[in-house]
């Protein structure tokens, strides 16, 4: 096991009707920017119970943050931060919320010359504006870990942020907030959170025995509670548990110790950025083909995960390894999402190019756990996803 230190500050307020807490979790005296997505918080009831909460404190709204955090409408809320003088943020979302939120409290407190340069320059945030979040849509796992992804429409790019000044003070977590997401997002937060633990996980054998049993233990669990999440996202038990393991995925646990490798997500975020397709989505036309090619340096992993996870005993490490492969497939399509580029867009020729030159540009020489994908072998990658 490798050296390691590990100090997570974020507080979880965990079940049922904790959203009345914020009353006691926000300062008195704070002036607090409220920041939500599309709207559907005033539809499914939580924006009333936030502002039922928050009564007796000074709040100001922004509200319309997309899908993936979009740099320009992010530009406008820290635009009113500064206009107001707020001294607090409160993120009331999923994933991208919370990661546009981040990406404010960054922000506001920078004194470069362009905000973007935080993620260009891969700047780290060491003290940011104090923030907190409710959680409405498990996935990313971003309401315990301090770090952030953004989007850029103008140049298509999407890049990664963080830093220990940024993660929450406090994260609120109610399993009922499950009820009112659709299907479709549902499965893209079972989907997210089973490959952040792989990222983790699927690399090589390092010694860290009690680490791989925690990630097992996700995985079997969302194996296990995947169909019933699906069929009932009114299933209190199977929500909690779904919740549960979001953010046990990346809050940095996990990772510890052993090496890491989130090569899929690097590819996949320039897939979101070039089509726009799902976050959870591109992870899942990725990984397939990533567990591939890479398959001699990862093989003994993949043996061993599916030897304890998918219950494969019988042949060779070999065998068991592609079996495994195979298997993680299967569980992607049984939660309705396709595993191919081809499947998302039409307009794929030349995409595999296209990254990997923008992987050179970057300066990037290399991905993975040991640090040995260059663009050549990412192209390679991408064009066995088509």
């Amino acid at each position: 096991m490798k050296n390691f230190e590990f100090k997570n500050p974020t507080k979880i307020i965990f079940g049922k009707d904790t959203i009345k807490k914020l009353e006691t979790e926000v300062p008195k005296d704070a002036k607090v920017l409220l920041v939500y997505g599309g709207g559907s918080i005033k539809k499914n009831g939580i924006y009333n119970k936030v502002i039922k909460a928050l009564a007796n404190i000074e709040l100001i709204e922004f509200g319309g943050i997309p899908a993936n955090p979009e740099y320009e409408v992010l530009l406008k809320a820290l635009k009113l931060i500064k206009e107001e003088k707020i001294t607090y943020l409160l993120a009331v979302g999923g994933g991208s919320v919370i990661d546009g939120v981040k990406f404010l409290s960054a922000a506001a407190l920078y004194e470069g010359d362009t905000p973007w340069d935080i993620l260009a320059k891969n700047i780290k945030t060491e003290k940011g504006m104090p923030f907190g979040t409710v959680l409405t849509l498990p996935a990313t796992g971003s309401e315990m870990n301090s770090g952030s992804v953004i989007t850029r429409a103008e140049t298509k790019e999407k890049l990664a942020m963080g830093g220990p000044g940024l993660f929450p003070v406090f994260s609120i977590l109610d399993p009922q907030v499950v009820s009112s997401i659709p299907e479709r997002q549902l499965a893209n937060g079972l989907m997210d959170a089973y490959t952040h633990v792989l990222e983790q996980y699927m690399t090589y054998p390092s010694g860290a025995l009690l680490q791989d049993r925690f990630a097992e233990s996700i995985l079997l669990t969302l194996i296990e509670i995947a169909p019933k999440v699906l069929k009932d996202p009114t299933d209190y038990e199977a929500t909690s548990n779904f919740m549960w393991c979001c953010t046990m995925a990346l809050n940095g646990l996990i990772q510890k110790g052993v090496p890491t490798d989130w090569a899929v997500h690097a590819m996949g975020h320039e897939l979101t950025a070039l089509f726009g397709i799902d976050h959870a989505r591109t992870l899942a036309v990725i990984a397939p083909s990533h567990y591939t090619f890479n398959f001699e340096t990862k093989k003994e992993k993949l043996a061993q995960y599916g030897s304890r996870v998918w219950n494969i005993t019988e042949g060779s490490i070999d065998d068991k390894a592609y079996a495994a492969i195979e298997k993680t497939t299967e569980f992607f399509h049984s939660l309705g999402i396709d595993t191919k580029l081809s499947d998302y867009t039409k307009d794929y020729e030349g995409t595999a190019e296209k990254i990997a030159q923008r992987f050179t540009d970057r300066g990037w020489k290399g991905l993975g756990e040991h640090q040995s994908l260059s663009p050549d072998k990412v192209e390679k990658i991408v064009k066995m996803a088509y």
